[in-house]
């Protein structure tokens, strides 16, 4: 059986060359970054020169970059971080209810534990946050508001920059998780955010799982989530991961500033797929028509669930996915969905094809071929 791999926003295969750039860092330079002797020092001396390497991508100073382990981390380390630095200042916390879950869980923890107030903003039915309800969910207690770049389960667009030069203004700290946009859209700098903090996670564009990183604009310090040694400059204890920063660096310098998802190359594959779902019976494309990125399809089916339809499409060798791949399995309908105004029975039967580099024409008309009949056997059954 053929595969059909249509699942990019989950993961990306390591790129061969990013790999190349990586295996010395598994056996010639092993040594500990936070030792003193020559070996440890070589270390030392590799990992400043891939933060600094990093800092030049992102157009930002080497200081302001955080390796970490991914982008939930990145996420957790600015939320909680940013949340408990400033809780003297205020306990007013500002977010979207379309988030990913390594954003919004940070959120219901502070809320639950910590004696924050937070308010979840609303979005309109194609996933869209509004700059004008940020304005008004304001307070003089809020400190911190955080909004995706770009959702991961529709791939809409959110205005960021608009959002970041609010909360500028009014002196609020703006973190974005930008997990999804680098790679995919394009980028100049961490500063077309307007954000005080940004995640990054390097397997969304064809780097190493376990490596990301959080643009912390100085002199912001958020507090650390996790203690031990000074790594990072005394904001994320632990020794560092050097191979899988690395492979961070070498993704950001071959895929960011010239984005390894081609919209001249997708968004016609994407646009054939939109013109399939919408011929189907019983399929509703679920997202932004306008502002979306150009290698994401999301749409709901009516009398199913995407338990029973991702059964049905891995049948027929299509890689697929009902939404976050960090949600994968759940039972519980797309908190996207639903924030979105999709009913609960439909917002348990999202299915997300996203493509990548490796995608072609071929893959799609397969795809489209099989599409209505795959649909048709699971609503009836």
């Amino acid at each position: 059986m053929r595969t059909i791999y249509f699942d990019y926003n989950a993961t990306t295969p390591l790129d061969p060359q990013v790999r190349a750039a990586m295996l010395p860092f598994l056996d010639e330079v092993w040594g500990n970054p936070s030792s003193v002797h020559h070996v440890g020092r070589r270390a030392r001396a590799l990992l400043d020169d891939a933060r600094d390497r990093s800092a030049a991508i992102l157009g930002c100073k080497g200081s302001e970059v955080v390796f970490t382990s991914g982008g939930t981390e990145s996420s957790n380390l600015a939320i909680l971080g940013t949340a408990r630095l400033l809780r003297d200042k205020g306990r007013h916390l500002i977010t979207s209810s379309v988030e990913h879950h390594a954003v919004l869980h940070c959120f219901d923890y502070l809320e639950r534990k910590e004696g924050f107030t937070v308010t979840r903003l609303p979005v309109d039915a194609t996933g869209r946050v509004s700059v004008d309800d940020v304005r008004s969910a304001l307070r003089p207690d809020t400190t911190l508001v955080s909004v995706m770049a770009v959702n991961n389960e529709t791939g809409t667009l959110q205005p960021v920059c608009e959002l970041g030069a609010l909360c500028r203004a009014r002196g609020v700290i703006f973190h974005t998780d930008a997990v999804q946009w680098l790679g995919k859209e394009p980028f100049a700098s961490v500063y077309q955010f307007n954000a005080d903090l940004v995640s990054i996670c390097a397997h969304k564009f064809h780097g190493p799982k376990g490596a990301g990183a959080l643009y912390i604009r100085s002199p912001l310090h958020p507090d650390p989530v996790q203690f031990g040694g000074a790594h990072e400059n005394e904001r994320r204890a632990g020794t560092e991961n050097l191979p899988a920063i690395i492979g961070l660096t070498d993704a950001l310098e071959r895929f960011v500033r010239t984005s390894v998802f081609d919209e001249s190359h997708l968004a016609p594959l994407t646009a054939r797929l939109l013109a399939t779902v919408d011929a189907i019976e019983g399929a509703h494309f679920r997202g932004s028509r306008r502002v979306r990125l150009a290698n994401t399809i999301s749409f709901t089916v009516e009398g199913t669930d995407s338990i029973a339809l991702m059964a049905a499409l891995d049948m027929e060798g299509v890689c697929a996915s009902s939404g976050s791949a960090c949600a994968a399995g759940s039972l519980e309908p797309s908190h996207v969905m639903l924030a979105m105004g999709v009913p609960a029975a439909e917002a348990n039967a999202l299915v997300r094809l996203s493509l990548g580099r490796e995608s072609t024409s071929e893959e799609v008309e397969a795809v489209c071929e099989l599409l209505p009949r795959v649909l048709r056997q699971v609503r009836r059954a």
